[in-house]
């Protein structure tokens, strides 16, 4: 299925790609359950079995290289930004990859005077709305617990979808230019599995042979986790966490830049 591009865009009324936002975010009422139960009863189960099972025999142990800290504190961190990870691949792949391949929605949406950019970062901006609020309740579970100590916590919402989107404006990006769905399974378990276990969500990246540190730390979710770690914990300097923000921002703008392509290709060729 073909379409051609609109000569001519309105330039009055709100911008395009907020439309584009608008549209996932009133497409997504009717599996907002679901979309809350994965968000929050995943992450949740891990908090109680690692934070407070797993957490009560690591804090019985001298010679722990956490920092000094309950693992409670160390292990809530990493999680919340591991969870934005894996909601940002959930609603990246398929779902994307069906609105070019079966629903052909996005087809629909490129009739309109929405541009493909519009396409790509409007989806972006209703994910990033989609993880902060899951990144906030997660932080409200994670102070109920005890485990939160610094004003600073407050970023950490926000930290946290911004790794998300480093994963998911990628993600998106590869969905769209796909034909098939067969890459997206290997994606999963080959590559976000090992990374939710391996940059820094449990234990520091220190304790892993040199070439898989290395590697670890160049993953947009060690980064996220150092930077939410940080911040729920007060032990942050400025320019550690600028650091962190542009990493994950340069991940999300490449990301978002390839998505467009991928987007114009797609619906315009």
């Amino acid at each position: 299925m073909t379409a051609e591009a609109p000569l001519v865009a309105p330039r009055t009324g709100p911008p395009r790609f907020l439309r584009v936002a608008e549209y996932q975010a009133m497409a997504h009422k009717k599996m907002w359950r679901t979309s809350v139960l994965t968000m929050l009863l995943g992450p949740a189960l891990y908090l109680l079995a690692m934070g407070l099972g797993v957490g009560s025999l690591v804090d019985d142990n001298p010679t722990s290289a956490i920092g000094g800290v309950p693992y409670l504190e160390y292990v809530a961190p990493g999680l919340m930004a591991a969870a934005a990870m894996q909601t940002a691949m959930a609603q990246s792949l398929y779902p994307v990859f069906g609105s070019v391949k079966w629903l052909k929605t996005a087809f629909g949406i490129s009739a309109t005077p929405v541009r493909p950019a519009d396409i790509a970062l409007g989806l972006q901006v209703w994910l990033g709305a989609l993880m902060l609020v899951g990144a906030g309740a997660f932080l409200a579970m994670t102070a109920l617990a005890g485990a939160v100590h610094s004003p600073l916590a407050l970023l950490a919402p926000p930290a946290a979808a911004l790794g998300g989107l480093a994963y998911s404006a990628g993600g998106a990006a590869w969905a769209v230019s796909r034909q098939s769905e067969q890459s997206f399974q290997p994606i999963l378990r080959l590559g976000i599995l090992p990374s939710f276990l391996l940059s820094g969500t449990f234990f520091p990246v220190s304790q892993l042979p040199a070439v898989l540190e290395a590697v670890a730390r160049a993953t947009p979710l060690w980064h996220a986790v150092s930077l939410v770690r940080g911040l729920t914990g007060g032990r942050i300097d400025a320019g550690t966490a600028a650091a962190h923000v542009a990493v994950l921002a340069g991940y999300t703008v490449v990301g978002l830049a390839l998505g467009a392509r991928a987007y114009h290709r797609r619906l315009y060729r």
